[in-house]
């Protein structure tokens, strides 16, 4: 941990700043929308434009990584998201704002990207698991922390948009000032999506339906709460509580992963994903409930994405991970897609329970595809099964999946060398 933190303190110093910036800008945009009058169709797909640039972003930050080197990128986009968070405010129009989101988007995915294969550079076959801990934690508890800073200022104001710009203005001075050396960039051809759906058809879909249920919740999370008449700090609160169930309830549930059914498990976390959003529909006036709905969906989502992506895993050679993980986060970013849009209209249509019930028939979707699967192939056995890393669904670049499957390559590839040795 001491020699991660060591090698790569700038950079997750950057990330942890960059995550406050864009964990701000998502609820704030929320709350903003409200007050400019935005109806929740309008917001919708105002913070769908995000996943739409974030999509495009990933597929093309490799291309400039490899015309202008790893720092000039980091450094345009950097700049470039903090512009556009200064012009929010000064241009209250739904299709400006669309815009800035998707430029947003294209930003943060080419600087993860960025970020990530600088990551994967710094740490070694031995530490690469603690590196990714480490890379998860800090997205997760920035976006923790942004929903902190919420109630340091007026949202009507300027201040609250002037905060973030600042943070990721400073989030590439220690990384830009480093003298770690910049890496080799090299990415894997993603498979194509009809051999990965005939590989691991619960991967497939499941990742499809994760995409639109972490869209609503990181991008509609806000608008819910300004919708149904939650003050600042209460929406600040019910956003964070998303992200503080991924932290807690990651861990069991992966230590849960490598000892039982994957498919069992997955039904499991999308029942009690189910469970949560029952909850916030039947509850939503009461606001301790609210924050235990938000404890369950998030804490059952955000492992699910490492979930699917052992189960596919588990059905592929080692050649074919990398490849693999391409065409899951590309999956999953096209369900982001559509995910806060159809949530809108049914905010739109149904008033703010419609945010609830439309993850909960996600989870049910989930829940109906894997029970189903589970009758169509016998299970691989436990002690067969590959090693389960934990992800944070924020960092869903390529790049960063593909970190996890070398770990999880090299973690298997031991156990088998351990178990000929003995």
């Amino acid at each position: 941990m001491v020699q991660v933190l060591s090698s790569a303190w700038a950079l997750l110093f950057g990330i942890g700043l960059l995550m406050i910036g864009n964990g701000m800008q998502g609820t704030l945009l929320g709350i903003r929308g409200e007050i400019e009058g935005f109806d929740t169709l309008q917001m919708s797909i105002v913070m769908s434009a995000y996943f739409v640039g974030f999509l495009g972003g990933s597929r093309m930050a490799t291309g400039m990584i490899r015309r202008v080197g790893h720092v000039r990128v980091f450094a345009a986009l950097a700049s470039l998201i903090s512009a556009v968070m200064i012009l929010y405010p000064t241009y209250t129009e739904v299709w400006v704002w669309t815009l800035g989101r998707v430029l947003i988007g294209f930003c943060f995915s080419a600087v993860y990207v960025t970020a990530e294969s600088w990551l994967n550079d710094a740490a070694s076959n031995e530490n690469r698991g603690q590196a990714l801990s480490l890379y998860m934690i800090v997205q997760t508890a920035g976006i923790v922390l942004a929903q902190v800073l919420m109630v340091t200022a007026d949202p009507s104001g300027y201040v609250l948009f002037v905060i973030p710009s600042i943070l990721v203005s400073i989030a590439v001075t220690p990384i830009l000032l480093s003298i770690s050396p910049t890496p080799a960039f090299d990415t894997t051809k993603p498979m194509s999506l009809r051999e990965l759906a005939k590989v691991s058809p619960l991967g497939f879909v499941g990742m499809f339906l994760l995409g639109g249920i972490f869209a609503a919740q990181f991008g509609m999370s806000s608008v819910y709460g300004a919708e149904a008449g939650l003050s600042v700090a209460q929406i600040s609160t019910f956003v964070a509580m998303f992200f503080i169930g991924a932290m807690i309830l990651q861990y069991p549930i992966g230590w849960m992963s490598d000892r039982v059914d994957r498919r069992a498990l997955v039904l499991f976390v999308a029942i009690g994903g189910l469970f949560g959003a029952i909850i916030g529909m039947i509850y939503g006036e009461d606001f301790n409930m609210l924050l235990m709905s938000a404890f369950l969906m998030g804490g059952m989502s955000n492992p699910l994405y490492s979930l699917l992506l052992a189960h596919t895993n588990d059905f592929l050679e080692h050649d074919d991970m990398a490849a693999a993980s391409g065409g899951l986060v590309f999956v999953n970013g096209l369900g982001a897609i559509f995910g806060p849009i159809i949530t809108g209209w049914m905010m739109r249509e149904m008033g703010p329970s419609g945010f609830f019930l439309f993850t909960a028939i996600l989870f049910v979707a989930l829940v109906i595809y894997t029970g189903y699967r589970t009758t169509q192939r016998p299970t691989v056995p436990v002690e067969e099964t590959g090693s389960y890393v934990p992800m944070a669904q924020t960092a869903m670049t390529a790049v960063a999946v593909e970190i996890a499957q070398e770990y999880a390559i090299e973690t298997e590839l031991e156990e088998e060398n351990d178990q000929t040795t003995s």
